[in-house]
C-alpha cells in the first residue's frame, strides 16, 4: 500500500490520512517462542517426509512438497515464480 511503510516492536504504529497503520517487518519477533512451536508444528511433518524418504520420493508423494519447489537445479520450477520474473519455466522430472 502506498502510505505503508515499515516498523518496529518499539514503535510499531502511525497515522495517516487519520488511519493507524501497523507495519511490524518481524511480527512473530514479538511472540518468539509461540512462533518457533508453531513453525516446527507446522514443518515438521515435511523435515521428517524428506528424512525418511529423500528428497525426491517426499516431493512425488507429497504435491505440498512439490507445490513449494522454486528452483532445482539452477532451473526456475515454479510456473508462478518464473513467470513473476520473466524467466523460463522448466518444469522439473525425476
Amino acid at each position: 500500500f502506498e502510505t505503508s511503510k515499515v516498523t518496529t516492536h518499539d514503535k510499531p504504529t502511525y497515522v495517516v490520512d487519520d488511519i493507524i497503520h501497523y507495519c511490524v517487518g518481524n511480527m512473530p519477533g514479538a511472540v518468539a517462542q509461540t512462533a518457533t512451536l508453531a513453525l516446527t508444528n507446522a514443518t515438521l511433518p515435511y523435515i521428517l517426509d524428506i528424512a525418511n524418504k529423500g528428497y525426491q520420493q517426499a516431493m512425488l508423494d507429497n504435491q505440498n512438497l512439490m507445490n513449494g519447489l522454486n528452483i532445482y537445479q539452477g532451473r526456475v520450477a515454479h510456473q508462478a515464480v518464473a513467470k513473476s520474473l520473466n524467466y523460463q519455466h522448466r518444469p522439473i522430472s525425476f
